[in-house]
């Protein structure tokens, strides 16, 4: 008994500090609250207004997984999110009793099954298409869905290398993203594109202007099979890459060239392209050096500011062209950016992919330009679609984060990513396992490739680049919807394109 009196005498003088701690608290947090001027919540409703920070975080959590319709959340629905992590597992990815998608949305794509499909013997895989026939080195692409541009520092080590090995496992080609050629690119051995951003990391010299010696020694590498400038991306036009200083470790200031712990912003633009014809002649000078194909990533708000380049190509001759050109839509994520120009600068992908290709087809370039569509398309019907507006390649970046395991967590601007995906927090980065990621990315892409040749199939073509215009509808406001070439006719629409 004596024993148990004792245990009950301290059990009650820890409850008796600790209501005194809590009490305490409570005071400090008053006084604190009361004196501050920054929150008016705080200064008149001490204590209690700090809940309101608190409910306003936990808001995104319980909206993300209990209050949140399948397909109301964004930037990405869980219904979006959940086919990718079905496809992932590399198995069937079908769904019982029917769909979910509210089908009265105004844009929303019907494609047009044919009356008589091909049979199953005639259904063929997707053709290898070349770029840049006039390249020393043209690159013959397999795949139709490839990955977008993420830079080594904008996301980890391991997301790095399981992208690596899982483009080449699927077949498809990776972008390093600007910042430059990390050796966990090559793990993979896949097909890269080496982009080349505003600040040049990688690729520069001492003064960073655009390097030669640099360019021959990174084209030397048999994985880089195409060089791509980029002018702007979709998540922030018209502002150059940012990668907080908390991310930029002594490995990738040693690969980019910069400080550790400092903040890498990369100029609004290129300093030595300042119209066209410098746009042309940058181009025409890399394609020279390294002897790959070379184009540009932009994101546009008009498709008439783009018509002189298309008239200096004409003047020039097809030989100055760029072999390709990205599109990215202003919906385009990115790892940090600001809110106005994420929200509110660039054409949206569905607006700007129909612009560009027709002023493409229009001055006769189908053949010698290849367009690349970006920008939120990650299900096979997002792909399907570009294809039909006139896309030869489509890119994702945050589809094949999916892939890895991302969560929508919207941390990528911080070191905090909960699955180890864009953070350089070693801890965190244990989440990653490299040796099953990999496995998932490539389940996903060919997952994706095989829904969208599924989807040419039934609307009566052999392969995805001969669906055109006329196999997609746009559901309009009144709920009927409209044959994608009688909204917004193909240049060749009287030849049946």
């Amino acid at each position: 008994m004596g024993y148990v009196t004792q245990i009950l005498e301290v059990l009650a003088l820890l409850f008796v500090f600790a209501l005194g701690a809590v009490v305490l608290t409570v005071a400090v947090f008053y006084v604190l609250d009361r004196t501050q001027p920054g929150d008016a919540i705080r200064r008149n409703y001490p204590v209690i207004g700090r809940f309101r920070g608190l409910f306003t975080k936990l808001g995104e959590f319980f909206r993300q997984y209990f209050f949140a319709m399948d397909r109301e959340e964004m930037p990405f629905n869980r219904a979006q999110r959940d086919w990718v992590s079905h496809a992932t597992k590399g198995g069937g990815n079908t769904i019982a009793f029917g769909s979910t998608r509210n089908l009265g949305v105004p844009g929303t794509p019907i494609f047009v099954p044919a009356v008589f499909p091909p049979l199953d013997d005639q259904f063929a895989m997707t053709a290898p298409m070349q770029i840049g026939p006039t390249a020393a080195i043209p690159y013959m692409a397999k795949s139709i869905f490839n990955i977008s541009g993420m830079s080594y520092g904008a996301i980890s080590r391991p997301a790095v290398e399981a992208l690596s090995r899982g483009a080449a496992k699927a077949g498809i080609w990776l972008n390093t993203g600007e910042g430059g050629l990390s050796p966990f690119h090559l793990i993979g051995n896949c097909d890269l594109v080496y982009q080349i951003g505003t600040a040049k990391y990688g690729v520069r010299d001492a003064l960073g202007n655009l390097s030669d010696e640099r360019l021959r020694e990174v084209s030397d590498n048999p994985c880089i099979k195409m060089f791509e400038l980029k002018l702007a991306q979709g998540a922030k036009p018209g502002k150059g890459g940012i990668l907080p200083g908390e991310k930029v470790n002594e490995e990738i200031a040693a690969i980019r060239g910069i400080e550790v712990g400092k903040d890498s912003i990369s100029p609004n633009r290129h300093a030595d392209i300042n119209d066209y014809g410098e746009l042309l002649d940058v181009i025409g000078h890399i394609r020279q050096v390294t002897g790959r194909p070379v184009g540009f990533k932009t994101v546009i708000g008009s498709s008439e500011a783009w018509e002189p380049l298309f008239e200096m190509i004409m003047a020039r001759g097809p030989d100055c062209a760029p072999d390709f050109i990205a599109i990215d839509g202003g919906e385009g994520g990115t790892g940090a950016a600001p809110m106005p120009l994420m929200d509110l600068v660039g054409m949206p992908i569905r607006d700007a992919l129909p612009r560009m290709v027709d002023l493409r087809d229009r001055y006769g370039l189908k053949n010698r330009i290849r367009m690349i569509a970006a920008g939120k398309l990650i299900n096979p019907g997002d792909v399907a679609w570009a294809i039909c507006a006139g896309a030869d390649f489509v890119t994702s970046a945050r589809g094949f984060m999916f892939s890895l395991g991302c969560i929508q967590a919207l941390k990528c601007n911080r070191n905090t990513c909960p699955t180890g995906i864009t953070t350089h927090d070693p801890y965190l980065q244990r989440g990653l396992v490299v040796e099953d990621k990999y496995l998932k990315v490539a389940n996903y892409a060919k997952s994706v490739i095989k829904e969208v040749e599924t989807i040419a199939h039934s609307v009566g073509v052999a392969e995805p680049r001969l669906m055109r215009r006329r196999h997609v509808r746009l559901v309009q406001a009144d709920g009927t919807s409209v044959a994608f070439n009688k909204i917004r006719p193909s240049y060749n629409a009287d030849a049946g394109l």
